[in-house]
């Protein structure tokens, strides 16, 4: 694990912030910001020591062997500048995406793509199996992103579910945690819970979570360490898969209402020529150019550090 002194944890913080952002976005994924911010592997490399011989470290060792062998002080700024983004930026998102969701989704559209580069380049060797693992990512994602809602539910053992997947997808880049909630009927449940303090179903989703989030960063782990060109083609993929969903341009379909709002469940892409509003086109390039060029700079922000 990285040794950091406290601008260098400020620095995790600020990135905690940006996975925080893109996951408030439905079909952003903050896994693809921790990818391109040079985080990915110690993050999963990190959850992944947490269980049981961590905490065996306690009682033979004492608090501050078992917070360093968990590499605590990073999880501790990074998940505080991911709560200290949803905190605060959740209310201005949810405006620009009502108000202004073309010129949104054109800056993250931009972003992704160059994510798409960045990731792709670390791939050291191309081979049949790994350009199939691109493939399967693509359509894996792709497909889920098509995939219409199911209806609420409320059931205990389906939320446990949910909330396993959800972390799972938040991690992923290119898929986004809470358009899995959309999809397996589960989102309105959990926000009603948010409101109504329903420590029940708030507990059987975060214990879902920390299932998910445990189990699937072995997963992880495992494939970067046998197979990590075959590993960076399949997020690749998702990443690849996922562009459908953030396409700036698209024409509402069906909606469903969640805490007293309508949110688009299904929607159908359009070429900005077709699109019945103002497409905004020429501020939509220069904002797609930005989200791509921003992916660059921090790359050469990161290699003179």
């Amino acid at each position: 694990m990285a040794n950091r002194n406290f601008f260098q944890y400020l620095i995790v913080t600020l990135k905690g912030m940006a996975m925080g952002a893109a996951d408030v976005v439905p079909g952003v994924s903050g896994g693809t910001i921790a990818f391109i911010s040079g985080i990915y592997e110690e993050l999963i490399t990190s959850i992944n020591q947490i269980g049981p011989a961590v905490f065996k470290t306690l009682p033979k060792k004492g608090f501050i062997a078992m917070w360093q062998e968990a590499n605590g002080k990073f999880l501790l700024a990074l998940f505080l500048g991911i709560a200290v983004s949803v905190i605060t930026l959740a209310r201005l998102i949810s405006w620009l995406l009502i108000n202004e969701p073309v010129l949104l989704w054109s800056f993250f559209f931009g972003l992704v793509v160059a994510s798409v580069i960045f990731v792709a380049r670390a791939i050291t060797k191309w081979r049949l199996a790994v350009l199939v693992m691109l493939v399967v990512g693509a359509a894996t994602a792709y497909y889920i992103t098509q995939l219409p809602p199911v209806e609420n539910t409320a059931s205990l053992p389906y939320l446990f579910l949910s909330g396993a997947l959800a972390i799972c997808a938040m991690i992923l880049p290119g898929i986004s945690g809470a358009f899995i909630l959309v999809l397996l009927g589960s989102y309105k449940t959990i926000l009603d819970a948010v409101h109504e303090r329903n420590l029940l179903i708030l507990a059987t989703v975060f214990t879902g979570a920390i299932f998910g989030l445990l189990s699937f960063a072995r997963l992880l782990k495992w494939m970067f360490q046998h197979y990590k060109n075959m590993t960076l083609a399949l997020l690749t993929g998702f990443i690849i898969g996922s562009l459908s969903k953030i396409w700036p341009w698209k024409i509402v379909i069906e909606t469903r209402e969640f805490d007293g709002k309508s949110i688009p469940v299904l929607e159908e892409n359009v070429s900005p020529l077709s699109y019945p509003e103002d497409p905004q086109l020429l501020w939509a390039i220069l904002l797609a150019v930005a989200g791509f060029s921003l992916i660059f700079m921090l790359e050469k922000l990161a290699a003179k550090k």
